[in-house]
C-alpha cells in the first residue's frame, strides 16, 4: 500500500527540513503532501526549493487559515491508499509509522489514532495541557460513544476511502473533534496505538493555547449534534 503523508505547515523554519528528512527515511512507498498555511518566517522559501522533488507535492495558501484548512487542502491532494497526518514541529516521530499502519495493513482497522497517554515515552511539560486534553477527550467520547484516550492527537491514520467520505469544515484546531465525530458517525473500525511524544514549550514555537481548547469544546458539540 502507498502512504500519503500530509504535513500542515505554518512558520516552522527551524524544523521543516528535518521533518521532511525523517519522513523520507521511513521504509515505505509514499508521497509527502505539504500544505504551507501562508508561512512568513522563511519556511515558504525552503519549500519552494523542494518543488521539483518527485516524492513531494506542495500546496500554498495565500492567507493563513489554520490547521483544519491545511488538512482540507492536503486531503484533497492525496493519491495513496493510507493517509497519515504529520505535524511539522518534531513533536511526533515518523519512526512509529510501522505500528500506526499495522492494524490497517492487517485489516483490523479503518482508522488508527496514536495516543500520547497509553504509556509511551513522552517529554514532561504542562500539567494543565494534559488536563485540558483529557477533558476534551472525555467530552468527545461522551458525544461519540468512543473510548479514545487521546482525541486531540496529531497522529490520525485513515484508509483513503474513509477520509474521502469526510468533508472538513473547521479551519483551525476544531478539526480534531470534527474528524472524530465524523468517524464515529461512519461507524468504521478505530484502533489506538501508544506513541512517544516530544512536546514543545511556547519558547520553542508551540502555538496551541487555551482559546483553542474552548474552540475545540464548542466543536465537539457542533459536529456531533448539529452538523
Amino acid at each position: 500500500m502507498k502512504l500519503s503523508v500530509v504535513i500542515p505547515v505554518f512558520n516552522e523554519l527551524n524544523t521543516i527540513r528535518e521533518i521532511i528528512e525523517r519522513v523520507r527515511e521511513t521504509p515505505y512507498d509514499k508521497e509527502i503532501v505539504i500544505v504551507d498555511d501562508f508561512s512568513t518566517d522563511g519556511t515558504r522559501d525552503i519549500l519552494k526549493g523542494l518543488e521539483n522533488e518527485s516524492d513531494i507535492r506542495i500546496c500554498y495558501h495565500t492567507v493563513n487559515m489554520g490547521k483544519g484548512a491545511a488538512l482540507r487542502t492536503g486531503f484533497a491532494n492525496v493519491a495513496g491508499d493510507i493517509v497519515i497526518v504529520q505535524d511539522a514541529d518534531l513533536e511526533y516521530d515518523p519512526g512509529e509509522y510501522g505500528a500506526l499502519i499495522e492494524p490497517i495493513i492487517d485489516d483490523r482497522a479503518d482508522v488508527v489514532y496514536g495516543s500520547r497517554f497509553m504509556g509511551g515515552p513522552r517529554r514532561v511539560l504542562y500539567f494543565w495541557h494534559t488536563v485540558g486534553n483529557r477533558i476534551l477527550t472525555l467530552v468527545s467520547n461522551m458525544m461519540t460513544n468512543l473510548n479514545l484516550t487521546d482525541m486531540e492527537t496529531c497522529y490520525k491514520v485513515f484508509r483513503r476511502e474513509v477520509i474521502d467520505k469526510i468533508t472538513i469544515k473547521s479551519n483551525r484546531f476544531g478539526v480534531e473533534p470534527e474528524i472524530t465525530a465524523k468517524i464515529a458517525k461512519l461507524g468504521v473500525r478505530v484502533f489506538e496505538i501508544p506513541i512517544s511524544y516530544n512536546g514543545r514549550q511556547y519558547s520553542e514555537g508551540k502555538k496551541i493555547g487555551w482559546k483553542d481548547g474552548v474552540s475545540a469544546m464548542l466543536s465537539i458539540f457542533r459536529f456531533r449534534l448539529f452538523d
